[in-house]
């Protein structure tokens, strides 16, 4: 599947979940990730998301599709992030 997760987290958390994302996702730009995962990675993001954010505090938004081939993305302005096929 592949996500996009955004986030809005307090500021003593936010270093803390962006290394974490990072290591599962892409980033895309402030607070925004996205990238394809099993549905195992995609158990251990959110279960690790659950013991680094505070659910009175944090807002996490995870949008969920079958494939990227079904999305259509546009950015407009600077993409602060290019993914490339490079590896």
């Amino acid at each position: 599947m592949y996500i996009i997760l955004v986030y809005d987290i307090e500021v003593e958390r936010v270093a803390k979940v962006c290394k974490y994302l990072r290591q599962h996702l892409n980033w895309i730009q402030n607070s925004v990730f996205e990238g394809q995962l099993t549905k195992a990675q995609f158990a251990r993001v959110k279960s690790g998301l659950a013991e680094i954010t505070n659910p009175e505090k944090d807002s996490v938004i995870i949008y969920q599709l079958r494939d990227a081939k079904w999305m259509t993305k546009e950015v407009m302005g600077v993409d602060k992030n290019p993914a490339t096929n490079l590896l």
